[in-house]
């Protein structure tokens, strides 16, 4: 039987050769949430969030649980987890380790400081020079905050494949360490995040260093295919059990029911009724801050004039600083930040958008006004 539809629309908004989308979209797909998955455009602008939420974020993915927010999947996938939970009915991204040993906070930890990071800077270190001399190059320019030179980045592909080719033999030891008898990167019963991170980047990487991927990433820039790909590195010579794995992982995500809708950027009829059932919905009055070990810390927010009813800046501590979201703080906790997104053009939404504390700053502009 399925798991329950859920009373709230979730919404994901992405688009296909987006590397964090993909991990989203298989967070929903081993959880089995129904959702609806709306195409944003690869560059900005991305007038679907900004006309119709004020969400002026700059990256994706974008999930939306009704009308609460959730901004980088490292916030996503622990909205999904515990607003879905396996007690429902759903599946769960955090399978019990063999042994019953630490494994949550432990695939949290390797999914956002190995993967998402430096393994994700490596992958992206050998996308093809065709991609950054498109108009992509320019927008991700404006993301980063200066210049790049193609030709500069066409000379670092070598360096950042040996890179790959580090972060692939720590994989292989990890899957080597129980003897290469265990099917998934944790010894779980099933697939977890952990096999989730790694899978999306390897899978992004060997495709997009391929030039697979790179039309709908230049927004039809670039022509696909006919690159050198990463099979120097990435291969079952090599690393065998990492490419076991791999297939095995693809096989077992290939075989789970697709619960999502496809909203494609021109279906002007789709995106109408995906917005007026956002619209719809009404917010609890509780904001369902995520389960945290400690309880907000409000007198050392307060220290730092993080007061509900102050506005905010808030912004990724890499890529995307210059490009700040503006809002009205409405709760924090230690690993969460809320706020009522800052109108434009006078016109007011009502959401909420839930950031991660971890890779973003915030500050305070005003003092509180509730």
């Amino acid at each position: 039987m399925p798991p329950p539809r859920s009373a709230l629309p979730v919404v994901l908004f992405g688009y296909d050769s987006s590397a964090f989308t993909q991990k989203a979209r298989m967070s929903l797909r081993l959880k089995q949430i129904p959702y609806t998955f709306v195409i944003v455009p690869s560059m900005m602008p991305r007038p679907i969030l900004k006309d119709n939420f004020n969400i002026t974020y700059r990256k994706i993915p974008v999930v939306m649980i009704g009308k609460e927010t959730y901004i980088d999947t490292s916030c996503i996938c622990e909205a999904l987890e515990q607003r879905f939970p396996l007690s429902q009915g759903y599946g769960t991204l955090y399978p019990p380790v063999s042994g019953g040993g630490p494994q949550r906070s432990l695939i949290r930890a390797l999914a956002s400081y190995w993967v998402d990071r430096p393994l994700f800077r490596m992958t992206c270190g050998i996308m093809p020079a065709s991609i950054w001399r498109s108009p992509f190059g320019i927008d991700r320019a404006g993301l980063i905050g200066h210049k790049l030179d193609p030709d500069k980045l066409e000379r670092k592909v070598p360096q950042n494949m040996s890179g790959l080719d580090m972060h692939l033999s720590l994989l292989e030891s990890l899957l080597a360490e129980s003897g290469g008898k265990q099917a998934w990167v944790l010894d779980t019963p099933q697939p977890s995040l952990a096999d989730i991170s790694f899978y999306y980047q390897l899978h992004w990487g060997r495709n997009i260093a391929s030039g697979y991927g790179a039309e709908n990433l230049t927004a039809g820039g670039v022509e696909e295919g006919g690159e050198e790909g990463a099979d120097i590195v990435l291969n079952s010579d090599r690393y065998p059990l990492v490419e076991a794995w791999y297939s095995r992982t693809q096989k077992y995500f290939g075989d789970l029911p697709l619960r999502e809708t496809r909203v494609e950027q021109g279906d002007s009829e789709g995106l109408a009724k995906i917005t007026s059932t956002i619209e719809q919905t009404r917010l609890d009055p509780e904001i369902p801050l995520l389960t945290t070990a400690a309880p907000p810390h409000r007198e050392l927010d307060a220290r730092n004039g993080l007061s509900p009813g102050v506005r905010v800046s808030i912004a990724p501590d890499d890529t995307g600083m210059n490009d700040p979201s503006f809002g009205t703080l409405l709760a924090t906790s230690p690993e969460e930040i809320v706020i009522a997104p800052e109108d434009i053009e006078s016109r007011r939404v009502d959401l909420r958008l839930h950031f991660p504390r971890i890779g973003f700053r915030v500050r305070p502009l005003t003092k509180a006004a509730l």
